[in-house]
């Protein structure tokens, strides 16, 4: 079977001084190590020219792996009969691909802008979302990004409460100052995750989820963050003392439901910072967009790929778990992953 890389051309504007100018989207499908596996088993993998570098993966380590460089991204979407992406591709790349391919990424079509579906369905493709690929219980690829996202959340919400842009808040304050209160909405990996990595950074940190089940799990995992099931009244109390607030709720295949309103984050203490993680499924909050801005005082980061931020890590941690199911690809042929298709040769699957 014949795999293609494309270089990932996704960036976000309009961010803070410390972002640099854009988020740019570094991290590929596949490093030169998972290419030397496919190879290994008799398939072919063509990369476009400096697809890895984002990530530190020069074309030549690529080359020594066993993959073909092309040097034109038109090249790079025609010549894969299964072609591996890490975000959602523009109109202009889906105009790229062949008849009947095989897309794999993170997709989130759910949410995609108009004319996405519409014309993934035109051209017969078997559109797969690693957010769905596994069980329910365990989605083995998603989960390795939603941990990265989590652990990286006290860095990107400690620089946001730096003045000049906040108020000027360590998160573990001092002895006899007060840490900062960090409020995370779910439960799942990347909640977990950004609630263990949060207590570590000294923060005083609420954890709310609608399943028992799951802050139950919580509990173990981050001693010491208060856990509680969300409720209204609950939403109102939390929100209006936090100094962080976290989206971190996720329904695989869904648009995440918004669980704030424009009037419970006008109750915000004004610079406080909203971590919207659920964004590239639509956002928790009636004001998220894709982006990093204030809004009714309340500093917003909705960035759909903040993996891209350690596109190294991000990138082996991609191959790592993705590999198992294009080895099993490569085997038994589209079928094999049917189950985390969003269309199956044009066709719409059960997550649309």
């Amino acid at each position: 079977m014949d795999f293609s890389l494309p270089k990932e051309r996704g960036a976000l504007r309009a961010l803070p001084p410390w972002a640099g100018e854009e988020v740019r989207e570094r991290r590929v499908a596949l490093t030169p190590q998972g290419v030397r596996e496919l190879v290994a088993l008799g398939h072919r993998v063509f990369v476009e020219r400096g697809a890895g570098e984002g990530a530190g993966f020069p074309d030549e380590e690529y080359e020594r792996a066993g993959a073909r460089i092309v040097y034109t991204q038109e090249e790079a979407y025609r010549r894969g009969e299964v072609v591996l992406r890490v975000g959602r591709p523009s109109l202009e790349e889906i105009a790229l691909l062949r008849p009947g391919t095989v897309l794999l990424g993170f997709l989130h079509l759910a949410a995609a802008e108009s004319g996405v579906l519409e014309a993934l369905e035109a051209k017969g493709l078997t559109a797969i979302g690693y957010e769905l690929l596994g069980t329910p219980e365990e989605r083995p690829v998603l989960k390795a990004m939603s941990e990265i996202a989590g652990r990286l959340a006290p860095q990107i919400a400690g620089r946001l409460l730096e003045a000049p842009q906040g108020p000027g808040i360590l998160l573990s304050g001092l002895p006899g100052i007060p840490p900062a209160d960090v409020v995370i909405l779910g439960a799942g990996v990347l909640g977990r995750a950004a609630a263990k990595a949060f207590l570590g950074a000294g923060a005083s940190v609420y954890l709310l989820d609608q399943d028992l089940k799951a802050l139950e799990r919580a509990a173990q995992e981050a001693a010491g963050a208060v856990t509680a099931l969300i409720t209204q009244t609950r939403l109102e109390r939390y929100t209006a003392f936090a100094d962080v607030l976290v989206g971190a709720v996720a329904v695989p295949g869904e648009r995440t439901p918004i669980l704030l309103t424009r009037s419970l984050l006008e109750r915000m203490r004004p610079g406080s910072v909203l971590l919207d993680f659920a964004i590239d499924q639509g956002g928790v909050a009636e004001t998220s967009r894709p982006g990093i801005y204030q809004e009714l005082g309340v500093t917003h980061f909705c960035v759909p790929n903040v993996p891209a931020l350690v596109p190294r890590t991000a990138s082996h941690a991609l191959t790592l778990h993705l590999l198992p199911y294009l080895k099993e690809l490569g085997e038994k042929g589209p079928e094999a992953l049917r189950a985390g298709a969003y269309l199956f040769r044009g066709e719409k699957g059960g997550e649309l």
